[in-house]
């Protein structure tokens, strides 16, 4: 029989399912010809079909429908969709690339970070009246690490693609995945502090359910917990325990994988079953789930052969659980935003003026006046004044942020049991965190577009460097922001994020003659595996330089005619989708010869092109 079943979870499978059919259908306007990304557009259908107006998304609706449930569904989903994107941004970092940038990334942890939890603070003091220095401090470290998921965002993104040097997208994107585990020692100082005050007993205990009130003990015994639970136990385990089991995992998949133990879909997998696996260890023992999964995954790819293999393997399985985790964490973001908490002028003084206020100086003054400070200390990830504003401006808040404020009301008792400086604390952190969240996610997301059209406005070229050739999988793929039609079966991309390894010397390099005629491939070796790449920087010395010749049509897809012929132009060959050329014979030594790089000749184009590796 029949039944009409308007259950909760029906409703959310509905809307997520159109959502992500709709969204898809314009995928690529959306991504690469408005720049929008998914997490505005999530949010922005959270928000109207959420609690606010539509009320057809509300988790404290729920399963039972407890009291205070909204706050343990949020804390769980921030810390899966943040947890596996960072094993993710993890491996698909260079080889080795924590070691040959750990200069930078011991100023960006500790100094950039220390300055910026400062500067929220101040900013945050000036605008909410009625919280005392250590709550605003607690509020502070809410804020002070960049968005993990919102940064990869910008550093992997089209625009990144078009006019950020890969060396400066590479920093920002380990910065984000780091730094968002190591928001909790400057949290758990601020916590510690204010427990220190009065002489009551208790402890604190992190991501429990029991209620904790002040230990006392003053400012020395609360540094000697900070330094002892914080650093030892809660910071450097979590180190410990992501260099193990990242080790143990690549170690243990490069044994099946010499035995062909391994399909394609569980590989390409490993990434998110390690990101799951560390968050249920580390939430059971209490150490930072986040910080072991982002070193888990820069472990995973430690050599470059993970990243190596899933390039092989034209990984998209990976991007795809990083989108869908984007449509549903930002989508649940937008309807547990606390609206009606926006203005509370009698207990707090928060008001929604103050609030746009404190927006805008923190998107002047949080990142932007650390990173000027200290650039000039990494000249070479950071190489002038105008990439120091990019990554300063571009510092965005998000599901990180809500993470930690969730994670904070677990650290202090409940509203009804706390004194006037925590029971202010615990009215403020909701609305006042929950408000940059919203207003980071706008701003940022509209920067992008806005800046993608002054550039354009001001003729600013694209970047043209470090070409890579890859295979085309169908003609109706779109081609790529920042790359051009090879030939119907193959594109040329420029500054993309993805490398296997840290330095263009280290590429796999050629063992054998190639074709470069359709769908060419060839076998490279690369330690005890092997791999298709071209290298043509690494191997200079060749017999015919292949030149792309293109022809401007309304379809360039499908109309491209041959212009020069190979065989006026001993010096070139071409690119052809015609069944009657010859594909032409390129031959590379098994020794690299000393001659400067070749170049691949693109007359169409006006420029040449020099391809140091293909997928």
């Amino acid at each position: 029989m029949p039944v009409l079943n308007v259950s909760e979870l029906n409703i959310v499978l509905t809307i997520i399912g159109a959502f992500i059919l709709g969204f898809g259908v314009i995928s690529v306007l959306i991504k690469n010809r408005w720049l929008l990304g998914e997490a505005l557009p999530a949010m922005t259908l959270g928000i109207i079909l959420g609690p606010l107006a539509a009320k057809f998304l509300d988790s404290s609706r729920w399963g039972s429908a407890e009291p205070g449930q909204v706050s343990e569904i949020t804390l769980g989903i921030t810390r899966v969709v943040i947890g596996v994107q960072l094993v993710i941004a993890g491996f698909q970092l260079p080889a080795k690339y924590q070691k040959l940038r750990w200069k930078e990334m011991l100023m960006l942890m500790l100094p950039v970070m220390t300055i910026m939890w400062l500067c929220s603070t101040l900013c945050m003091m000036a605008t909410i009246p009625k919280v005392t220095l250590l709550a605003t401090l607690v509020m502070a470290a809410c804020i002070t690490c960049t968005d993990p998921v919102l940064s990869q965002a910008v550093a992997k993104g089209p625009f990144s693609d078009k006019f950020v040097a890969r060396d400066l997208r590479e920093i920002i994107s380990s910065e984000a995945g780091a730094n968002d585990g190591f928001g909790f020692p400057f949290l758990l100082l601020a916590t510690y502090l204010m427990r220190a005050q009065t002489p009551e007993a208790s402890t604190l205990v992190a991501r429990a359910g029991e209620e904790v009130v002040r230990h006392g003990g003053g400012v020395g015994q609360a540094i000697g917990k900070w330094f002892l639970e914080t650093w030892l136990y809660f910071v450097l385990m979590s180190i410990a325990i992501g260099v193990v089991v990242g080790y143990a995992a690549g170690k243990g998949l490069k044994f099946a994988l010499q035995r062909k133990w391994v399909d394609s879909e569980s590989y390409v997998l490993y990434p998110t079953a390690l990101g799951l696996f560390l968050l249920g260890v580390c939430g059971m023992i209490g150490g930072d789930d986040l910080l072991a999964c982002f070193t888990a995954g820069s472990v995973l790819n430690w050599d470059g052969e993970y990243m190596c293999e899933t390039l092989e393997r034209h990984d998209e399985v990976n991007s795809s659980v990083d989108v869908l985790l984007n449509f549903g964490g930002f989508m649940y973001l937008g309807t547990v935003i606390p609206w009606s908490e926006f203005h509370q002028p009698d207990t707090t003084g928060i008001t929604v003026p103050r609030l746009i206020a404190l927006g805008f100086l923190i998107l002047a003054f949080r990142r932007i006046p650390a990173i000027f400070i200290m650039y000039k200390f990494m000249p070479n990830v950071i190489k002038n004044w105008k990439e120091a504003l990019f990554m300063g401006y571009f510092g965005p808040i998000g599901i990180g942020a809500a993470f930690y404020v969730e994670h904070t009301r677990h650290l202090y008792p409940k509203l009804a049991d706390a004194d006037e400086e925590m029971g202010n604390l615990l009215r403020a952190i909701g609305p006042t965190v929950y408000f940059l969240v919203f207003f980071s996610i706008v701003i940022h997301g509209l920067s992008i577009p806005a800046l993608n059209a002054i550039y354009g406005w001001y003729g600013v070229q694209p970047i043209q460097d470090d070409a890579m050739l890859f295979e085309r999988k169908s003609i109706r793929v779109p081609t790529p922001v920042n790359a051009e039609v090879g030939d119907d079966h193959t594109f040329i991309a420029y500054n993309r994020f993805p490398r296997p390894v840290f330095d263009d010397a280290e590429l796999p390099t050629f063992d054998r003659t190639i074709s470069m005629g359709r769908r060419s491939m060839s076998r490279v070796s690369m330690g005890r595996r092997s791999m298709s790449r071209i290298s043509l920087s690494q191997y200079p010395t060749i017999s015919r330089a292949p030149t792309i010749s293109r022809v401007p049509s309304q379809n360039r897809d499908r109309d491209r005619e041959e212009k020069d012929d190979p065989a006026d132009s001993p010096g070139t060959s071409s690119f052809s989708s015609s069944a009657e050329t010859k594909a032409p014979e390129v031959e590379i030594p098994l020794t690299p010869a000393p001659q400067p790089a070749q170049t691949i000749e693109t007359p169409g184009l006006g420029r040449p092109t020099t391809i140091k590796y293909a997928v």
